[in-house]
C-alpha cells in the first residue's frame, strides 16, 4: 500500500527524546531497527494501551504491522470502549513480547527468563475511507491465512462489512525494544509448558 507522508525512516523518532524513562537495562536494548520491523510483522498478538476519561483499558488483538506505511493496524466491533476511547484520546501505547525459555540458577534470585518485546508510542485514528480499510483488511488476511486463497478459498471482505467494524490506525511516534537471550546450551534451560484452561 502506498500512503503520503509516510516515510518511514522520517516517522522514527527516538524513544529517549519524546518520554522521560530511560531503560534500566541498556545491555539488552535492541538498536536494530530491521529487528524491531521483523518482530512486529511476524509475532501474533498485541497489546494496545488507551484511556477513556481517567480509566486506562488493555485491548488485547490481532494486528498488521504495515512497514511501508510505518503504521499498525487493527480492527474490533463497531461500537465497545476501545473506538470511545480513540475517540476521545489518540495518544495510545501498543506493545508485543514473546517468552523465550526459563534459566535456572543455584539461589531463586537469579532464576531468569529469556524475552524479546517492543513498545510503541503513537497516536491512533480510526479509518473512514472504505478503499483504505479494505485493504487493511487484506493485509490481515495475508498475515494470518497466508495459505488461503481469495476467490477460491473465500470471499473478499464486502463494504457493508467493513461499516460493521472499528478500523484503527496507529501512526507511530516512537519506539522501543529490548532482548534476552541466553547461550544455547545454559544449563537446565527449559521452555515453559503453558497449561491449557477449560
Amino acid at each position: 500500500m502506498k500512503h503520503e507522508n509516510k516515510n518511514s525512516d522520517e516517522r522514527i523518532v527516538k524513544v529517549e527524546q519524546t518520554l522521560p524513562p530511560c531503560m534500566r537495562r541498556a545491555d539488552r536494548k535492541v538498536t536494530d531497527e530491521k529487528w524491531i520491523r521483523d518482530f512486529l510483522k511476524v509475532t501474533p498478538m498485541g497489546v494496545l494501551a488507551t484511556t477513556l476519561g481517567d480509566q486506562p483499558f488493555l485491548t488485547h488483538n490481532t494486528f498488521c504491522y504495515d512497514p511501508e506505511a510505518h503504521v499498525i493496524y487493527m480492527h474490533t466491533a463497531i461500537n465497545g470502549h476501545l473506538r470511545k476511547a480513540v475517540e476521545e484520546n489518540s495518544k495510545v501505547c501498543f506493545t508485543v513480547a514473546e517468552m523465550g525459555r526459563l534459566l535456572p540458577a543455584d539461589t531463586a534470585r537469579e532464576m531468569s527468563v529469556e524475552y524479546a518485546s517492543v513498545i510503541v508510542y503513537g497516536h491512533a485514528s480510526i479509518i473512514t475511507d472504505m478503499t483504505q480499510a479494505t485493504e487493511m483488511m487484506s493485509l490481515f488476511i495475508k498475515k494470518y491465512f497466508a495459505h488461503l486463497e481469495t476467490g477460491a478459498d473465500y470471499r473478499p471482505i464486502t463494504d457493508k462489512e467493513i461499516r460493521e467494524i472499528s478500523v484503527f490506525e496507529i501512526a507511530i511516534d516512537s519506539w522501543s525494544a529490548k532482548k534476552k537471550e541466553a547461550e544455547q546450551d545454559f544449563p537446565g534451560a527449559f521452555y515453559y509448558e503453558n497449561q491449557k484452561v477449560k
